[in-house]
C-alpha cells in the first residue's frame, strides 16, 4: 500500500514515518506540511491512502480531503489529529478512519487495513455526501490531472459554454461549475457584472463609460476592461459605492 503523510509538525511526521516503517506491505511515497502540498503530492504520486492532519496552514485537512476525494481513483483518507472534537466533521468529510495522537502502531495498522479493503469506487461512494462548507480553493482539471486555485487569487470568472473560465494571478483554467453556483457560494467575494461574468471585488478599480455609452468594469493591475450589462449596472453601481 502506498501512503502519503501530511502534517505541519516535523516531530509528528517523524513519529508516523517510524510507525509506517514497522508495518509490512506499506510504502511511504511522500510527505507534506500543509493541505495544499498534500493534494499536489497526491496528484503526482497517486497514493492508496493519505494520513492527514486537520489543523494545517494554507489548506486545512478537512478541506484538503474534499479535493483528494475528487481524484480518480480517490485515495482513502485517514485523519490523524491531536483533537478529538473534529471527529464528527472528519466523518462528514468521509474519512475512512480518525486517529487521535499519540497514535499507537496497532491502531494505525488497523486504519490502513481498513483503507486497503476499500476500492477507489468505494471511497468515491463514501465521498458523495461531502459537506457544503465554504471552500478557499477552486479545483480545475488540467490534462487529466487536477489543480487547486486559491479563491483569493481569482480576478474574474467567465462562463464559456458548459465550463467556467477562471482568470487568476497565474493564468487561466477551466472548471466544470456554473457561475450561478459560484455566485451562491462566493457572493461576498465576487460581483456580477454580466450574465456570463463575475468579478472579484478586490480586482475592480472603476466603472468606465465608452464613446458608445457602454459601461465597462476596469480591473486593477493589467487594466482589463470587461463589459457590464445594463441589467447588472444599477446593482453594481450601488455595490461599488460600498467598496
Amino acid at each position: 500500500m502506498k501512503v502519503l503523510l501530511a502534517d505541519d509538525e516535523p516531530l509528528a511526521r517523524e513519529r508516523l514515518r517510524g510507525l509506517l516503517a514497522e508495518l509490512p506491505g506499506v510504502q511511504l511515497v511522500g510527505e507534506a506540511s500543509n493541505g495544499r502540498e498534500a493534494f499536489e503530492q497526491a496528484v503526482a504520486r497517486r497514493p492508496d491512502a493519505v494520513l492527514l492532519d486537520i489543523a494545517m496552514p494554507v489548506l486545512d485537512g478537512l478541506e484538503a480531503a474534499r479535493y483528494l476525494l475528487a481524484l480518480e481513483p480517490p485515495p482513502a483518507v485517514v485523519f490523524c489529529t491531536a483533537y478529538d472534537e473534529h471527529a464528527l466533521a472528519a466523518f462528514e468529510a468521509r474519512a475512512v478512519d480518525y486517529l487521535v495522537k499519540p497514535i499507537r502502531r496497532e491502531r494505525l495498522a488497523q486504519a490502513l487495513e481498513r483503507a486497503g479493503r476499500l476500492t477507489g469506487e468505494r471511497v468515491a461512494e463514501l465521498s458523495s455526501a461531502m459537506g457544503d462548507a465554504r471552500r478557499t480553493h477552486l479545483c480545475a482539471r488540467l490534462r487529466g490531472s487536477l489543480r487547486l486555485i486559491p479563491v483569493e487569487e481569482v480576478r474574474y470568472l467567465q462562463a464559456e459554454e458548459k465550463y467556467t473560465v477562471v482568470h487568476h494571478a497565474r493564468g487561466e483554467d477551466l472548471i466544470e461549475e456554473s457561475l450561478k453556483s459560484l455566485e451562491k457560494e462566493f457572493g461576498d467575494h465576487f460581483l456580477r457584472i454580466h450574465r456570463n461574468c463575475l468579478v472579484a471585488r478586490d480586482a475592480l478599480q472603476e466603472l468606465r463609460r465608452d464613446g458608445d455609452g457602454r459601461v465597462h468594469a476596469v480591473l486593477r493591475d493589467d487594466g482589463a476592461e470587461l463589459e457590464v450589462s445594463r441589467r447588472c449596472l444599477p446593482a453594481l453601481r450601488q455595490r461599488v459605492r460600498m467598496l
